[in-house]
């Protein structure tokens, strides 16, 4: 499929949503200037402390367009003012060609004084060669300000010689994007700022590399993504309407969308969804999973019978109670010195329930202390292992990601009324339900791929840990566990264990906040069958793990 949603699906959206064209702009007697994303993307560059942006961008959404208007703004200004040179790159001279028009027009809405806008030849000189110069046609737009907005067609080396803000367009496409960024990125040093936006061109490509060094956060840089769905959300097509004089409609803009996508054909993800094109082959390869898998210790694995359900009380608990004992001595050797986190992937018929939970060393790096693995436990039980999983570490434990897909939902509500449901990343709990999404996976996901690089995740060996690992595939670009099931019949395993990984890792990595408090002793009586949260365990209960100092 080459786009998220179908014709139908968005004109009903766009129907639902969409508002009316903005009114004139009561200075320029024209439409509110900029749409939304591209008021985003001037708006982060105004803001303080943002150096360098990277924009993954969907084709002719008018991106370009905007950072024009940051660019004028940003040469026009008198020094004092934080005004600098603007540098314009990209790989082709009719896209300079556009962008000196757009900044002229923007000189004119802003009535700022350019003083002229010509055309010149600029020598690149090879290092290596003095005596070798090639011309190359430029375009420039003085100000009275002193400074200029100076667009080239190719990635000359004189870049290095210059100072202020630079764009690099369409960047994936432009020669030698590595080399351009080193000598780019020397203008942070006096001040100076780097935007690189563009279309994507393949995974192995160096903007996309950097792309996914951001999201790892390996990159401090800032970040934004827009692809066509969001800049027709914004109000794309209600401004080609209103510059062509059309009258916009939801019928108009769903078949005008449809059509767009068809003439893109195969390369509509690419072209239109930021969905880099990809390789094919496994997201993480066997032998790095295998060098991370260095810790001593067993998965923890149960199995019932399916007759689990018709069997009285004792006899369930006669079932459970050597895999409670094992998971409860397994708890006791936890290191007391470190903090924790813990991912929770619910299955019951098809799917496993797997459980890992991850030690955070000073030095960051990620151990896991525990797995385990539930088949055919029944949701009663699974919060059972899971509470006692997290009352051992309740004083450390810094964050619990729970898949709350289907069923999943209850016991992440469960244990949130115990450690605190936790609403949204920057919020108080400890527990936060995950809603899978194409963007949970697409932001989610490299942070732990970096963990593994990077030899700051250390696992328990397990044959079918690697096997679930490997499953994780790139789809439309996005690591992914697909929907085939692998394994032997009737105990066939869908990449369980990676998705619990990913939970646990993206846990480590939430906000949390450290206070002591006393526990309320629980109430003394009789165990009620119909509590499936409460302190009390009834036949399969192994103990206490209580603790006098909380994290939530």
């Amino acid at each position: 499929m080459n786009a998220p949603i179908s014709r139908e699906e968005w004109q009903k959206l766009r129907a639902e949503t969409v508002t009316a064209i903005d009114d004139l702009a009561a200075d320029l007697g024209m439409p509110k200037v900029l749409l939304p994303y591209q008021s985003k993307a001037v708006g982060l560059l105004e803001s303080t402390g943002v150096e360098v942006l990277f924009v993954e961008k969907s084709r002719r959404i008018g991106m370009t367009w905007g950072l024009s208007s940051y660019a004028v703004l940003k040469a026009s200004k008198s020094k004092k003012a934080g005004g600098m040179d603007a540098m314009y790159i990209s790989y082709s001279q009719e896209m300079t060609r556009e962008f000196i028009d757009a900044c002229a027009m923007w000189s004119r809405a802003y009535a700022e004084a350019a003083i002229s806008q010509d055309e010149f030849l600029f020598e690149d000189t090879d290092p290596n060669n003095p005596d070798e110069t090639r011309h190359i046609k430029a375009f420039r737009i003085q100000f009275a300000s002193g400074f200029e907005i100076l667009a080239l067609s190719s990635a000359p080396r004189s870049l290095r010689g210059k100072q202020g803000l630079v764009i690099i367009d369409e960047a994936a496409f432009v020669e030698n994007l590595k080399e351009l960024l080193k000598a780019a990125m020397a203008f942070l040093m006096w001040g100076g700022q780097v935007v690189v936006c563009s279309t994507h061109d393949g995974t192995e490509n160096e903007f996309n590399v950097q792309v996914q060094d951001i999201l790892s956060e390996r990159s401090p840089y800032a970040h934004m993504r827009v692809d066509f769905d969001d800049a027709l959300k914004d109000g794309l097509y209600e401004r080609i309407c209103f510059v062509q004089g059309k009258e916009w409609s939801p019928e108009g803009e769903a078949e005008w969308r449809q059509k767009i996508i068809d003439f893109y054909g195969d390369g509509a993800d690419e072209e239109l969804f930021c969905v880099p094109s990809q390789g094919s082959g496994a997201w993480l390869p066997a032998p790095l999973i295998e060098a991370r898998m260095k810790e001593e210790g067993e998965v923890l694995r149960l199995e019932l019978p399916a007759n689990y359900l018709h069997l009285n009380q004792l006899q369930q608990a006669m079932l459970i109670a050597p895999f409670l004992a094992r998971l409860s001595a397994a708890l006791e050797r936890l290191p007391d010195d470190v903090l924790f986190s813990f991912g929770f992937d619910f299955g019951r018929v098809a799917d496993l329930t797997t459980g890992t939970l991850l030690a955070i060393e000073r030095n960051l790096k990620r151990r896991e202390a525990l797995s385990f693995e539930l088949r055919n436990v029944p949701g009663k039980e699974q919060k059972l292992i899971t509470k006692m999983v997290l009352n051992a570490v309740r004083s450390r434990l810094v964050g619990a990601a729970f898949d709350a897909t289907g069923m999943g939902w209850t016991v992440a509500e469960d244990m949130g009324r115990i450690f605190g449901l936790r609403e949204d990343a920057e919020g108080a709990g400890l527990v936060m339900a995950i809603h899978f999404s194409e963007s949970w996976y697409r932001t989610e996901m490299p942070p732990l791929k970096a963990a593994f690089e990077d030899d700051m995740l250390s696992l328990i060996a397990d044959r079918d840990h690697v096997t679930d690992l490997r499953s994780v595939k790139l789809i439309r670009g996005i690591p992914r566990v697909p929907p085939v099931r692998e394994g032997e019949k009737g105990k066939k395993r869908h990449g369980d264990y990676a998705i619990a990984l990913a939970l646990a890792h993206y846990a480590s990595r939430m906000q949390w906040r450290e206070f002591d408090y006393t526990p309320v002793p629980a109430p003394a009586g009789r165990y009620d069958e119909t509590s499936d949260y409460g302190d009390d365990d009834g036949p399969y209960r192994m103990g206490s793990m209580r603790r006098s100092k909380g994290t939530y």
